[in-house]
């Protein structure tokens, strides 16, 4: 092979750093999709705030003919320095609400007050204000600088994070503290999921670049992208469709990466059927049907066999299950297939979109079928690269790429975690997983007071080339009110019924769970028995608590202002050894850190119910335009409390278990108050 460097680029395409308070050194975000996640207790500093992600990132040499030669490192022979440079901003406060993905045909229903601008009241020059945008930071890596984001929101300090160097010239980026308030003083108070005017958070992105001098002259890498998002609070559970392969779906799909010409069970199959299964540990419903000893419990060794058996034996069964997953045009709005995960027009009540779920991404679907089929490869279960540096170097550059975005959520972008919808547009890309960068010479339009449809799609629009804090403008504001809102079995009175579940269908449960193995049911589970009678050992395996326990009263708001100051209060699901030896659990349990808040029912906030008639009251307190005689805030919290009192008598269940509310997230067609 050809060892002359050509050309070097910046590997992950896209990078993911992830904000924590605490004042800890930071932590490494994964660099293989094999990678294990870190040992229980690595997530939260010993007074109970969370630890921050970095992103880190390298380059590495190609040849002429496009192969990967090596990774570059400061101190190797012909590598002299490393000058790395990244634009962090949060765009926010300055653009526009989110009610729905813009690209859905049901998208063309949102009046322009949905699509109108936030903090609409902040006019002219004054808006500008509204982006926190502390500019480009430049960096050494043979002094090993470091830089920081000092940025700002209408003349408030709001700082981004900082960036600085390893010894081998590797790039290190940390995002902000977690840190959300709002700019006025007394604040604006909290009116729904993701546009709270006033309100800002310190979740950013931009581009990152790099040049390298080599003895023969410097080079310009490819660039790359680092977003800062939310803490991932089950690091090592990976959702059924996750970004990266909703954007190798797009590249297939655009012949610009080729599609699996060969299924393998071990490569391709079986690491989807375990996620289902590893949502047992997020989820209460995901952990009866595919949990340990569930019906559907693919990781169990005879259920593997034939699961992996391409023989004419288990062609039903393989069948089965893939007939299980969604299709659109044969299941119209049914909750029943797999997998049972809300999607982009999610609605409260009876759905009216197919887009009320998700489906898996066309390559997943398309791979399956292969597989139901009998036409594909077996083996023992994949073991991959742990560790990336244990890669053959050609290798290296897309596990680093994959296990960055198989750790994001691409289920239902309503708006998301991380990222939205923008990101399965191809014109986003100058290739497979690099984000187009926006050029200084090549600035945005103004889109004006409401952004249409039209511009939004358009050749001239948002969905090409990008600027600092273009892909986390389009997310809540601030990103907790739409963590708090991430929950399961949301429903409207009505459809409360015997077949009604409180925890599916659900949002993002791998980034943000629902129901999780407490601290002392693990304890019950890995304490051996004192005689014969193992039940209490099994109920507490069984038991989930609500993981959003800690937030109190009754009031969606309430709770969404509440999840502002108390985010990092709330458990990391990590991953923890059942030592008792027996066999009778699995081997490695995932369970909730030990919750900063103090002690609540397992079952506070089960049931969500959305109330839309509060949304009269709240929609019109937030436009200024209630005219009744009692306030808009009362008569909202009082016809919340009514909702509760009905539930509770329909249910059974304790006033403590229901939280309700108007949410507009979920009446994405409410229009103009």
């Amino acid at each position: 092979m050809d060892t002359q460097i050509a050309q070097v680029k910046i590997h992950p395409a896209i990078g993911i750093a992830r904000v924590g308070n605490s004042g800890q050194q930071p932590f490494l975000g994964p660099e293989s999709p094999d990678q294990p996640p870190p040992p229980a207790g690595s997530y939260k500093d010993s007074s109970g705030k969370i630890v921050r992600q970095a992103a880190r990132f390298r380059i590495y040499g190609y040849n002429q003919a496009g192969e990967v030669v090596r990774e570059l490192k400061l101190g190797d022979e012909e590598v002299t320095e490393i000058t790395w440079s990244v634009h962090l901003a949060n765009k926010k406060a300055a653009w526009y609400q989110f009610h729905l993905p813009l690209d859905i045909p049901e998208a063309t229903a949102l009046p322009d007050a949905q699509r109108r601008r936030r903090n609409f009241g902040v006019r002219g020059a004054e808006r500008k204000k509204l982006v926190n945008d502390p500019g480009r930071q430049t960096i050494r890596a043979s002094v090993h600088e470091t830089a920081t984001f000092a940025g700002k929101i209408m003349n408030r300090p709001a700082p981004l994070g900082s960036i600085s160097t390893q010894t081998d010239g590797r790039l290190l980026v940390v995002g902000g503290a977690g840190t959300s308030a709002s700019y006025t003083t007394p604040e604006t108070p909290i009116s729904g999921v993701a546009n709270n005017d006033t309100w800002y958070d310190d979740v950013s992105d931009g581009p990152v670049t790099a040049e390298v001098t080599l003895r023969g002259g410097t080079k310009t890498a490819t660039p790359a992208w680092v977003v800062v998002g939310p803490p991932h609070f089950a690091p090592g559970v990976k959702t059924v469709r996750t970004l990266y392969d909703l954007l190798y779906d797009v590249f297939v799909t655009e012949h610009t990466l080729p599609a699996v010409q060969q299924v393998s069970y071990p490569d391709h199959i079986e690491p989807l059927l375990r996620r289902f299964c590893d949502l047992q540990w997020v989820n209460h419903g995901f952990a009866t049907q595919f949990g340990w000893g569930g019906p559907h419990d693919f990781r169990e060794p005879a259920l593997r066999k034939r699961l992996a058996d391409p023989g004419e034996a288990s062609r039903e069964l393989r069948l089965q299950i893939y007939v299980q997953m969604r299709d659109f045009e044969r299941d119209g709005t049914s909750p029943l297939p797999w997998p049972w995960l809300y999607g982009d027009a999610m609605a409260s009540g009876k759905p009216t979109s197919v887009r009320q779920h998700i489906t898996l991404s066309a390559t997943q679907d398309r791979m399956l079928a292969q597989w139901a089929d009998g036409h594909f490869t077996t083996g023992p279960p994949r073991t991959g690269y742990p560790v990336v540096d244990e890669a053959p170097p050609a290798e290296q550059p897309h596990l680093l790429d994959r296990a960055a975005l198989e750790n994001c959520a691409a289920d239902a972008f309503h708006p998301g975690i991380e990222v939205t919808w923008p990101m399965r547009h191809k014109t986003l890309y100058a290739e497979p997983f690099r984000i187009l960068h926006r050029t200084p010479e090549n600035p945005e339009r103004d889109y004006g007071d409401v952004l249409t449809v039209q511009d939004a799609l358009g050749k001239n629009g948002p969905l090409y080339a990008q600027g600092p804090g273009d892909l986390t403008r389009w997310m809540a504001a601030p990103w907790q009110c739409d963590a708090a809102s991430c929950r399961s079995g949301y429903q409207v009175r009505s459809g409360l019924g015997p077949r009604y579940s409180p925890y599916l269908p659900t949002f993002w449960p791998a980034q943000i769970p629902n129901h999780v193995l407490t601290q002392s049911d693990f304890a019950a589970v890995n304490t051996p028995p004192a005689g014969s009678d193992d039940s209490a050992r099994e109920q507490a395996f069984e038991k989930r608590a609500v993981w959003l326990r800690g937030l109190r009263g009754a009031d969606f708001n309430k709770q969404r202002r509440q999840m502002i100051d108390d985010w990092f209060r709330f458990g990391i699901v990590e991953t923890r050894e059942y030592t008792v030896g027996d066999a009778k659990f699995p081997r490695y349990l995932h369970v909730e850190s030990e919750p900063g808040y103090p002690p609540a029912p397992d079952h506070a906030n089960l049931i969500n119910i959305q109330v839309p008639e509060a949304g009269v009251p709240q929609l019109a307190g937030v436009a200024g335009t209630w005219t009744g005689e009692v306030p808009a805030e009362t008569v909202e919290s009082m016809l919340v409390q009514q909702a509760v009192l009905e539930v509770k008598e329909a249910t059974g269940q304790d006033e403590s278990a229901i939280a309700a509310g108007y949410l507009e997230k979920l009446d994405p067609f409410h229009g103009a108050p």
